[in-house]
């Protein structure tokens, strides 16, 4: 399974992004996808997921009621809407595919990794 990400940018303080992840197989075992980030300097830490089957969504307490994480399971792919953007919103996102039941929020658990796309939100 390949995973291509894309939609990263620059874009303003206030502005918006959307960010989208494409599946390379059309079926495998998938319990979740779930976008992660990495700013400079920091750890990767959880962003949002979404659950496959259900389309249960969970998000990071900083990001809450500014993103929104989507799955379209006919194109194969997962999106994050990115508003009301903050210049500490910038780092290299990744999007990643859980294919086992578990926490979303480690990114331990996830098993196929995209490449990475960065999003730089200047003040």
């Amino acid at each position: 399974v390949q995973l291509q990400a894309s939609g990263g940018g620059l874009v303003q303080a206030g502005g918006s992004l959307r960010l989208s992840c494409a599946a390379s197989a059309r079926t495998f075992s998938r319990y979740a996808m779930g976008w992660f980030r990495q700013a400079p300097g920091k750890e990767r830490e959880f962003v949002a997921a979404i659950t496959w089957s259900r389309g249960y969504t969970i998000y990071a307490e900083s990001v809450k009621g500014r993103f929104t994480i989507s799955r379209d399971n006919a194109k194969n792919t997962v999106d994050l809407q990115m508003n009301s953007l903050k210049p500490e919103d910038t780092a290299v996102y990744y999007c990643a595919v859980r294919t086992n039941i578990g926490s979303v929020y480690s990114d331990s658990g996830y098993n196929y990794w995209g490449q990475g796309t960065l999003v730089t939100v200047s003040s």
